[in-house]
């Protein structure tokens, strides 16, 4: 592509978060950025906080509407006249017990996190496609390759991404469009600072060999390294960006104590 024609990159979910990280990271490499929402109060502070208006534009969507994705896809081409780079970050969750989780809020989390992520892509696909290519990365999540109490509807859903990643690079890759996912462990997102108390953070800190909880801007890193050129023979994969928590089994705490009074 020629230098003196600026990357344009959707991202979803870009209203707060590890979504509006990744958008700066992409700003900051001179790419055009589309941010969609579906809390668009939100999103407009997120606007105001970029303060670039020639090179991001904002979408509010649910991304488990298709006909809401299309036109979000249609007003981004319209603008910026390619898309080079998907990021699917839109998710939600509800953390239930199993038996006490309803099957209206299963079928929501299903449909953000999974469909989502296979409407954005269908409807991006031929515009990369017209260019040459282009990469996508889903957020998956370390609940998707470790299972946990609370979460089985956004631990399953993020489970079936991760293979729906691998889907889309084998059927995609001759379009020369990369997909990969990146799994986010613990990170100092918002809802974790409201939602995880001293207790649960010092359970994190003991499982996690780096001992602590990722920044959003580590994450969007991962994320647009895999957007980049540099990525370039990578496809297919699931990156878990964690500080080693899904590497290691049990007995950590123990061990590391072992180790100190040495």
């Amino acid at each position: 592509m020629p230098q003196d024609i600026a990357r344009v990159a959707l991202v979803t979910g870009a209203a707060r978060g590890i979504g509006l990280a990744t958008a700066k990271r992409f700003l900051a490499d001179n790419w055009r950025v589309a941010l969609l929402d579906i809390d668009e109060p939100q999103l407009a502070q997120a606007m105001a906080e970029l303060d670039a208006p020639t090179v991001t534009m904002s979408i509010g969507c649910d991304v488990a509407m298709p006909a809401q994705v299309a036109e979000a896809v249609d007003a981004v081409v319209e603008r910026f006249g390619r898309l080079d780079a998907l990021v699917n970050n839109a998710g939600t969750a509800v953390f239930k017990p199993l038996l006490e989780t309803t099957y209206a809020e299963w079928q929501r989390v299903l449909a953000v996190n999974l469909d989502g992520p296979f409407l954005t892509t269908q409807a991006v696909a031929p515009v990369m496609a017209d260019t040459g290519g282009g990469a996508i990365v889903n957020i998956t999540s370390i609940s998707g390759l470790r299972a946990s109490t609370l979460r089985v509807a956004y631990g399953t859903s993020k489970a079936a991404l991760a293979h729906l990643t691998k889907q889309q690079a084998a059927e995609l890759a001759g379009l020369g469009i990369r997909v990969n996912a990146v799994a986010p462990g613990p990170v100092e997102t918002a809802m974790a600072k409201a939602v995880h108390s001293p207790e649960i953070r010092a359970d994190y800190h003991d499982a996690i060999p780096l001992a602590r909880y990722g920044a959003e801007e580590e994450l969007a890193e991962a994320i647009f390294f895999l957007c980049s050129d540099r990525a370039s023979y990578i496809t297919g994969q699931v990156l878990a960006v964690d500080g080693g928590f899904d590497a290691v089994g049990i007995g950590l705490p123990t061990l590391r104590g072992q180790r100190r009074n040495r």
